[in-house]
């Protein structure tokens, strides 16, 4: 008996993946659970287990083939069945998913077509790079035909839509600029050099990269930052910690401990913007940017100031592991309402990075390094010390944090990684 084997649901808002790599051959024999193949969507690449135990009889999609979820994808059999004898079927056309109902259309039941249904999230969602275009520029997705699946609005779609704003008569037209255009090109005829083409985590971070600059005001704020009291509670407790709660205590519990505190304190720094409309974020949902060998990801740690050092530092060792294991679900990489990167690992001393559309803000992390530094004594005198010192940035969002408030929420930040002892004495 042979069972189909689906194109998960990988999250709420994902109407399609791409295969990447199949870990079995037409032929062989596969344990349930064991890593079937892997497979790319627009929030994160996973690897996709094997429902039941047997042998793969077909593969339906090849790799690098992009289907909608719900494709039958391959066929396993449970030992009666035997695989196609020629290499030639070893993978053919996928069957032609179910058909779907026209998007707008009233379902048997007589009720609209819910916006969470295959055919919503195609027609009205599309993908997270081009609901964001579509916000940045009040336009809704719906009012558009789009090209793709189930006339899903695709990229293409939407900048052939602004370019035909830009040339509308000036009174009713909406001012898009222009992508720069290289004034040369990036080779030159017999230069040596290597070309490969970009992998698709590559391109939807230069998507969203883009898309973050064109529809947000950055700004920068950089801090100076005392960590000599966090290094010392380190090295006092870092045994402690490890027997406790299993995992080292890093810098970084620290720093998300004290930028949970700042925001619940400056709640405009935990929002987003919709139209003319601030959304403030009730839950405080702090993403970690996490550096892969393919690229880069920002994994969500939910409630964040719910939990205690211990907590996040386990939180963070998860999150990275399974990350790198790409055992991350897509769930997980949505839903931050702030975010932090550390390029301070690799030397950096600080950075001023691109805010993680829809957040409104995005602290960088610098290298902690020792320095001669001036401190005042409490009678007045100055002495010359050495100090473990850091620089923190702060990319902010000037549609709706100020200056003034992005000063004092990092303010806030510097005096609690340098004043308090975050319960561990």
């Amino acid at each position: 008996m042979a069972f189909d084997v689906i194109m998960p649901q990988m999250g709420e808002s994902i109407a399609e993946a791409t295969i990447l790599k199949w870990h079995r051959k037409v032929g062989e024999l596969i344990g349930k659970d064991e890593t079937l193949f892997e497979i790319s969507t627009d929030k994160v690449d996973a690897e996709i287990p094997a429902p039941i135990a047997g042998t793969l009889l077909e593969i339906l999609v090849p790799e690098n083939q992009t289907v909608p979820v719900g494709s039958v994808v391959a066929r396993i059999g449970d030992g009666s069945e035997k695989a196609p004898a020629s290499p030639a079927s070893a993978t053919k056309t996928p069957p032609a998913p179910m058909p779907l109902p026209t998007p707008g259309t009233p379902s048997a039941g007589g009720a609209a077509e819910d916006d969470n249904s295959l055919v919503g999230r195609l027609t009205s969602k599309s993908s997270p790079l081009v609901r964001t275009m579509a916000r940045a520029h009040g336009i809704e997705l719906r009012t558009l035909k789009g090209t793709g699946f189930h006339g899903r609005v695709t990229r293409e779609d939407m900048e052939a839509h602004l370019a035909g704003l830009s040339h509308q008569p000036p009174s009713a037209a909406v001012h898009i600029p222009a992508a720069p255009v290289p004034a040369r090109p990036a080779f030159a005829a017999g230069e040596r050099v290597k070309i490969e083409p970009m992998s698709r985590m590559r391109k939807l971070i230069s998507e969203n990269m883009l898309a973050s600059k064109r529809s947000s005001a950055h700004v920068y704020t950089v801090f100076e930052i005392d960590m000599t009291p966090v290094a010392r509670l380190r090295e006092r407790h870092k045994q402690a910690f490890l027997e406790a709660y299993e995992v080292k205590l890093s810098f970084m519990p620290f720093i998300m401990a004290a930028a949970a505190k700042a925001l619940r304190a400056f709640p405009v720094v935990n929002a987003s913007v919709e139209g003319d409309t601030i959304v403030y974020k009730q839950d405080i949902n702090l993403g970690i940017a996490v550096s892969l060998d393919w690229g880069l990801i920002v994994p969500v740690i939910r409630n964040a100031d719910q939990l205690n050092l211990g907590g996040l530092a386990r939180g963070l060792r998860d999150m990275a592991d399974r990350a790198r294991a790409k055992q991350l679900k897509p769930d997980e990489l949505s839903g931050g309402t702030f975010t932090i990167t550390n390029p301070g690992v690799y030397g950096d001393v600080f950075g001023l990075p691109i805010i993680n559309q829809p957040q409104v803000a995005i602290q960088g992390i610098g290298a902690i390094v020792k320095r001669p530094v001036v401190i005042s004594a409490p009678d007045g005198s100055d002495a010359i010390a050495i100090r473990q010192m850091m620089f923190s940035s702060l990319s902010f969002d000037h549609r709706i944090v100020d200056g003034a408030t992005a000063d004092q929420f990092m303010s806030l930040i510097k005096q609690e990684l340098e004043a308090s002892t975050f319960g561990l004495e």
